[in-house]
């Protein structure tokens, strides 16, 4: 299966806004897709990371520079 990537940006958005967003958008997710998204760093960045580990998904670090990171997420499965 072909993997699909859907894309994020949630720079500029304030905690907990984007964990809220970042977690809708995994709930529409299907088994082949993953999930790119664009944090700010610092506090964004953790909370995120953090709801992800709770809830169990995988993510990898594509991209990052001083302001801004970029994660790439897998569902559990």
């Amino acid at each position: 299966m072909k993997e699909v990537s859907k894309v994020l940006d949630l720079e500029s958005i304030p905690c907990p806004l984007n964990v809220v967003k970042c977690k809708l958008a995994l709930e529409k997710l299907s088994i082949n897709e993953t999930l790119i998204v664009y944090l700010d760093k610092g506090e964004p960045e953790e909370m995120v990371k953090k709801a992800l580990k709770e809830m169990k998904y995988f993510f990898k670090t594509l991209e990052e520079d001083q302001n801004t990171i970029k994660l790439k997420i897998f569902h559990d499965n």
